[in-house]
């Protein structure tokens, strides 16, 4: 009896934590996404030829969501405070995309004009995307994330910014 109370206290400790993080989460503002596609992959292991020139390497562990999406952020929008549970590829294919990080005390932007790319590490990586230009900001994002997490985990503000 005691084992389930103690496992009731702390699945009830959870859930409002849970519950109070989405009611200090952030929302977004003119922000939109579609998913192109989502694929589900076993573990991953592949690395490319030694003797190339440019070379990568890719492992996972369990099976991951790969999923490639089109965010479309209208100017002065923005994604709200998230993170995501993996990394993220981000390419800016039109506009300028600028982010903020949210452990980041001097709130400085990190600033990507159309043609260039970001990664975001995920894993806790709290950050906020905006569109402070006048035309419409586009990206492509490839995410690799575990099996059936979820793709964006909203998160309060940090209180860095002035926003």
């Amino acid at each position: 009896m005691k084992k389930f109370a103690v496992g009731t206290a702390v699945f009830a400790g959870v859930a409002v934590l849970m519950i109070a993080a989405t009611a200090f989460a952030t929302p977004n503002l003119d922000f939109s996404t579609v998913q192109l596609s989502k694929g589900r992959f076993g573990e991953i292991d592949v690395k490319t030829n030694d003797a190339l020139p440019h070379q990568v390497k890719l492992k996972t562990q369990g099976e991951s969501d790969v999923y490639v999406v089109e965010n479309t952020v209208k100017p002065g929008g923005y994604s709200g405070w998230h993170t995501h549970p993996g990394p993220s590829l981000i390419t800016v294919t039109s506009g300028t995309a600028t982010f903020y990080d949210g452990d980041d005390p001097t709130c400085s932007p990190h600033v990507y004009p159309a043609g260039t790319g970001v990664i975001d590490p995920g894993g806790g990586h709290v950050h906020l995307l905006r569109n402070e230009g006048n035309v419409d900001l586009v990206t492509v994002t490839v995410q690799i994330l575990p099996a059936d997490a979820p793709r964006r985990i909203d998160a309060p503000n940090p209180g860095n910014c002035p926003f």
